[in-house]
């Protein structure tokens, strides 16, 4: 049976620790599986970071810049490198690639998220693997993945892809890390409810060259399988064993996905915008939100933060401030600044016109990860 599949490889699988010089071993076993997943029928899609760490190399630098402009200029040298090893390599087994460069920008923007859904799924109907990395050269921080982990995540959503798997320099998650704990015990299982109260020692980047590490492994994971994608981390440095995963081989740490998965236009509102403030709500909205699936009332509204506009995304938070949802609202942060706390009769007569009886409607909210409403869902 078909299914898609999309693979992300880190910096520390691509490269050489110590030098950052390409694994070029790595990198040909790596094509040569994706093209065999290709031709057994599967839509493959490959998150492949390395072009920082690839372009030091180029130039003779031994660490990787801290100044941005430096980091972009060098992202560009090694971006070119990069794509055409994965070129020359796959054209020598005759399957087609595609290059896909994105920022956060491109999908915090509705119709350039669904630009970027139907490119990336016209690609597939073409039998072209597209190969996806974020655009350092350009990306500025407040719009930025972060991390190819964050951003295959996304991927795998944006194409209802049925796995995620995550390449990277150990060979599942554990309790702690096993290269600087003995003790560290492998889990080779996480149930949909497990992750949201999953407790391990995460640690840093595994490397110089990299940027993420397994926290940002296991948010990608949290992002997947609430999209109803099953995840895997496992060893990068064996790409074969792609083939045995695919098969059923208990190979790696699976993350099961949830049973039911929001849709796409939700999970766009709870991942792919930025949210441009903050509701904080009282006990009574919080409840009828995550336990009766309502509509967000002005009367349920304790504090405002930030400045939006009317179907800008804002961030829900209980009196706590422990985030919950995130919506599209119907009124800017200016109205409600003056309807928060009273009763949608009010609106009318507070504002001096007539406006929507709801902040956010409930077709226009999404329940984060771990929110009640959304284990087990």
């Amino acid at each position: 049976m078909s299914q898609t599949i999309v693979i992300k490889i880190g910096t520390s699988s691509l490269t050489d620790p110590e030098t950052g010089r390409l694994a070029l071993a790595t990198i040909a076993t790596l094509v040569e599986t994706l093209t065999r997943l290709k031709n057994m029928g599967h839509r493959v899609i490959l998150v492949s970071s390395g072009a920082v760490g690839v372009g030091c190399a180029r130039l003779g630098w031994t660490e990787r810049p801290k100044k941005i402009a430096v980091k972009q200029a060098i992202a560009a040298v090694g971006q070119g490198r990069l794509i055409r090893l994965y070129d020359d390599l796959f054209a020598n087994l005759q399957q087609a690639i595609a290059q896909v460069l994105l920022t956060r920008r491109d999908l915090v923007d509705r119709s350039s998220y669904l630009t970027v859904q139907d490119a990336l799924n016209a690609m597939l109907e073409l039998d072209v693997i597209p190969i996806v990395n974020e655009n350092d050269t350009v990306a500025v921080d407040e719009l930025k993945f972060g991390d190819n982990d964050t951003l295959s995540a996304l991927v795998a959503s944006l194409v209802n892809a049925d796995w995620l798997i995550l390449l990277t320099d150990v060979d599942r998650l554990y309790s702690a890390d096993p290269r600087q704990n003995p003790d560290a015990k492998p889990i080779p299982l996480v149930s949909s409810s497990e992750l949201f109260d999953l407790q391990v020692d995460a640690g840093s980047s595994g490397s110089q060259w990299g940027t993420g590490g397994m926290q940002t492994k296991l948010t990608a994971a949290r992002i997947a399988t609430n999209a109803g994608v099953r995840t895997v981390i496992t060893q990068g440095t064996n790409p074969q064993n792609l083939l045995k995963i695919i098969a059923g081989e208990d190979i790696g740490t699976h993350f099961e996905a949830q049973p039911q998965a929001d849709n796409s236009r939700k999970r766009w509102i709870a991942y792919g915008l930025l949210p441009q403030g903050k509701l904080y709500l009282d006990d009574g909205a919080t409840k009828a939100l995550l336990q009766q699936g309502k509509s967000l009332l002005a009367a349920g509204i304790t504090k405002i933060e930030g400045d939006f506009v009317v179907n800008d995304g804002v961030e829900l938070c209980t009196k706590n401030g422990q985030a919950i949802a995130r919506g599209l609202v119907n009124y800017s942060s200016q109205e409600i600044a003056k309807i928060r706390g009273q009763h949608s009769k009010q609106i009318t007569e507070i504002l001096g016109y007539e406006g929507a009886d709801t902040v956010i409607h409930r077709d226009n909210l999404a329940f984060l990860l771990g929110s009640p409403s959304n284990v087990g869902k």
